[in-house]
């Protein structure tokens, strides 16, 4: 087994006044070598929008990118007929392929959006663009994992298809629940909320661990905690 831990404070942070936004890879301003990817993800960004702000319309060309809202709600409109809005329990898919062109707003008056953007390399480029968002009930993440994303040849029953062999899921976790995650290629443990035993390494608030080279990732909540799984090949 080979793990790689990524404390919360270690993410780059960008501070726009209508954007706080903190880089887990390198991102915009914040480059950092040794913090580049985790195999076939490239990006993790959680951004928080301030009310009625937002990001304007702006391109991307081969990458999938999954957004994830934690809190608030985000509307989407983008120029191949999608005009949504994004809220807490949703995950938005978009197979950027050939291109397309978004923006990405926040229309409440008080409140903020809170999100998980992540951008993992794609299998086959320039595909046609693709979009797609769904519901997922929290009971079926409840101390189990609940698959959101998964490859569009091999697509695990309810959940999303993206354009790579990767798999994302997300666990609700009750405190002293123990579970065990089997790996299909690498695997990016991300901590949104709580605190867990990750392979005997204690994860808080927003810390990760990467983890390779072991068929299962033994799991135990110090608290009530919520959990996202990015499973993607390392090459």
């Amino acid at each position: 087994m080979k793990k790689i831990i990524h404390k919360a404070a270690s993410r780059g942070h960008a501070d726009h006044g209508w954007l706080k936004s903190y880089h887990t890879f390198s991102f915009a301003n914040y480059q950092n070598l040794e913090r580049m990817n985790f195999g076939m993800l490239r990006v993790l960004n959680d951004d928080v929008v301030q009310p009625k702000m937002g990001f304007g319309t702006h391109p991307h060309r081969n990458m999938e990118i999954i957004s994830i809202p934690i809190s608030g709600a985000l509307s989407h409109t983008d120029n191949i007929g999608n005009k949504r809005s994004i809220e807490v329990g949703e995950v938005q898919v978009m197979s950027a392929g050939t291109g397309l062109k978004h923006s990405e707003f926040n229309d409440s008056k008080i409140a903020a959006v809170n999100f998980l953007q992540l951008w993992i390399v794609p299998e086959i480029e320039n595909i046609t663009p693709y979009y797609n968002q769904k519901i997922f009930e929290a009971l079926e993440r409840k101390n189990k994992f609940q698959v959101l994303v998964s490859p569009k040849d091999k697509q695990v029953v309810g959940s999303l298809p993206i354009n790579q062999q990767g798999y994302i899921s997300m666990i609700d976790l009750d405190k002293g629940f123990e579970t065990a995650y089997d790996l299909k290629n690498g695997a990016y443990f991300f901590l949104i909320e709580g605190e867990v035993l990750i392979e005997d390494e204690n994860l808080e608030k927003r810390d990760a661990i990467g983890i390779i080279e072991k068929e299962k990732v033994n799991i135990k909540a110090n608290k009530a905690s919520k959990l996202l799984v990015i499973d993607v090949p390392m090459i």
